[in-house]
């Protein structure tokens, strides 16, 4: 079974690329473009890792990870926010929100598979 990746980005060019990148790796990629959408497909599919942008429409990407921390169905799934906002202390910001890592963008195509590897529940062989 393929791992299911949720991303939730609201940019259609950031939203291409790491969909393109990491279906190129055999990821299942689930996309929603603002925080409820996210939060409402989330509890629908359960995906196996959410990428989170933190500047969406309506709703910001803490406000996002603190509901989905909320949630006891959805609580233990890894968050890794994917942010252009990079100035000091975003990092903390978004790990205090819930967020289990942080990367940011731009991305790195050669090494952003590996960084969001490093979140991902390991498979049984």
């Amino acid at each position: 079974m393929k791992t299911k990746i949720l991303y939730i980005e609201d940019n259609e060019q950031n939203m291409y690329l790491v969909t393109f990148i990491l279906e190129k790796h055999g990821y299942e990629i689930c996309a929603a473009t603002d925080g409820q959408e996210g939060i409402d497909l989330a509890a629908r599919i359960r995906p196996d890792l959410i990428l989170l942008d933190i500047q969406l429409p309506c709703m910001d990407g803490y406000t996002v990870a603190r509901q989905l921390r909320t949630n006891p169905d959805l609580a233990a799934i890894p968050i890794v926010a994917v942010t252009s906002y990079a100035m000091a202390g975003d990092r903390d910001k978004a790990l205090a929100a819930g967020c289990n890592g942080y990367i940011e963008k731009p991305i790195n195509p050669d090494t952003f598979v590996l960084q969001i590897e490093q979140h991902l529940p390991k498979q049984e062989e």
